[in-house]
């Protein structure tokens, strides 16, 4: 049995991850002003063709392509609940990416180019030019939206009857001026991404010299608890015999010594638990991109049996919570290391959610669901308080948590969703207040996976 691994031409591959990165980030960074740009468009629209066709009449408008604007800009206003729903949370990034290069780039191109870049349509794309850069921030996506839109405006111009060069004395002289408005205003925004990338390589060097100060006592208590289990039985044993011998010693019961091998048991358990926090903690702040050179074909089954095996449990009850279902394995390419991380998270999440709710009916399922339509999940599910509407659709936005104030990082989930695109995958979640909490995750199926 041969395992082939994908075969996508390096660089074309590395291109894609960074555009769906760089549209992942540009909506993560833009969904708080979603709503206020869809009010924009909406009153804008209107607004400004009753001002050009009745106060200052212009050569051109088209009341279709402003109601065409303000239809697909009234989805934008219920954002925060349509998120909820998984097909919407799926497609907002492409939502996004159409609307900003429709709204922005095409538009006011094409209307400048039907008005003859009359002085009031020339600034009016200069202005639009500005705001695409503040609203959507990542310099590469804001380059690729302004070129695409640029090239559909001028397409649809020739198409509808337009000639473009009879326009070019008046268009040439403003395309370095627009071209320089996008650079320099990508430029601060990359000075502004600069800035926030320095505060997250601080927390994670703030992260490493505390994990570093810690592993140190963690291993010395962790080797004293150890030393005494050894030597507790032997020293047990010489009190019996000096208590036999009629020294005067103080009697010890049975049960305090069974206590003592439990605490020390307990001392090795929350030291071992503790530095797997450390190690999640370590990996979750340090990755913002992955590295995908090392990735070979894994099962799905290992990385599950690995995280079980591995993760920290604070008692055999808690062990006894989780249920994997072992049902049909398959291959993925990616990383057991990273997907084991993965686990961890969403092991550590889950734990503590149930213990908040308290009770002992509480359950993980853990089962994976193999696809012949090249993909396959893996359903990771938790009969725990569920997760609030509101706060669904935010869950894996970086340093953003739902636990509260110091119990979370708000970089576990954030981290996940990262290695799971990385796989070419995804994750999702869905919860039912006060019923469960699921998290489905999605991969590419390999060749050849027998």
């Amino acid at each position: 049995m041969t395992l082939k691994t994908p075969r996508t031409p390096e660089a074309w591959r590395r291109l894609r991850v960074r555009l769906a990165a760089s549209l992942a980030q540009s909506t993560i960074y833009s969904r708080a002003n979603m709503r206020m740009f869809a009010i924009v468009a909406i009153i804008g629209h209107p607004l400004y063709y009753l001002c050009w066709t009745e106060f200052q009449p212009q050569g051109f408008e088209s009341a279709w392509l402003r109601a065409f604007s303000v239809l697909i800009a009234i989805p934008m206003l219920f954002e925060h609940r349509l998120t909820r729903h998984d097909f919407w949370r799926r497609k907002v990034t492409l939502y996004w990416f159409f609307i900003v290069t429709y709204q922005l780039p095409f538009f006011f191109i094409f209307m400048s180019l039907m008005n003859e870049f009359a002085t009031v349509w020339a600034l009016s794309t200069m202005a639009a030019c500005l705001l695409m850069v503040l609203i959507v921030f990542d310099w590469l996506m804001i380059l690729v939206m302004a070129a695409l839109g640029a090239v559909a405006a001028c397409a649809v111009y020739e198409l509808v009857g337009g000639d473009l060069s009879a326009q070019s004395s008046e268009v040439l002289p403003l395309v370095p001026t627009y071209i320089f408005a996008i650079l320099a205003g990508s430029a601060f925004n990359y000075k502004t991404e600069l800035v926030a990338r320095e505060k997250l390589s601080a927390i994670t060097s703030a992260v490493g010299t505390m994990a570093h100060e810690l592993r140190t006592p963690l291993l010395g208590i962790r080797s004293g608890a150890r030393g005494l289990q050894n030597y507790l039985p032997s020293i047990f044993e010489g009190f019996e015999m000096a208590r036999d011998a009629g020294l005067p010693v103080k009697r010890v019961r049975t049960a305090h010594y069974r206590q003592m091998h439990a605490v020390l048991d307990r001392i090795n358990a929350e030291t071992e638990y503790t530095n797997v926090i450390l190690d999640m903690l370590l990996v979750n702040s340090s990755r913002t991109t992955i590295d995908e050179t090392s990735f070979e074909v894994t099962r799905v089954g290992a990385c599950v049996a690995a995280a079980l095996e591995r993760y920290p449990f604070h008692s055999a009850r808690e062990r006894e919570r989780v249920h994997w279902e072992q049902g049909a394995d398959f291959a993925f390419f990616g990383s057991q290391l990273l997907m084991v991380h993965l686990l961890f998270n969403l092991l550590k999440n889950a734990l503590y959610f149930l213990a908040q709710a308290g009770g002992d009916d509480g359950v993980i399922r853990i089962w994976t669901e193999r696809s012949g339509a090249g993909a396959h999940r893996l359903h990771f599910r938790d009969t725990g308080p569920g997760i609030h509407p509101d706060v669904l659709p935010r869950i894996f936005e970086r340093f953003y948590s739902a636990m509260p104030r110091g119990q979370g990082t708000g970089i576990g989930l954030a981290f996940s969703r990262l290695v799971m695109e990385s796989f070419g995958g995804d994750i999702r979640c869905h919860s039912a207040l006060g019923r469960y909490t699921e998290f489905v995750m999605t991969f590419p199926a390999v060749e050849r996976d027998d």
